[in-house]
């Protein structure tokens, strides 16, 4: 039975209806498979955090 102070949200992957509790070790996922494809994903690059590419003036050797 949820919590009453649980908050429902969607698994970021496969958007299944998740409570976000401490006791979640693949929080904020539903599962560990979840987890691992979205890791993977960061890993092959399909996921990216969008910001300016850097200049080579802005490089340190």
């Amino acid at each position: 039975m949820a919590k009453p102070d649980a908050h429902i949200y969607a698994c970021p992957q496969c958007r299944k209806p998740v409570q976000w509790r401490s006791d979640n070790p693949w929080r904020p996922f539903c599962s560990e498979r979840c987890k691992l494809i979205d890791l993977g994903d960061w890993a092959a690059e399909r996921h990216a955090i969008p910001g300016n590419s850097p200049s080579a003036e802005d490089e340190e050797f």
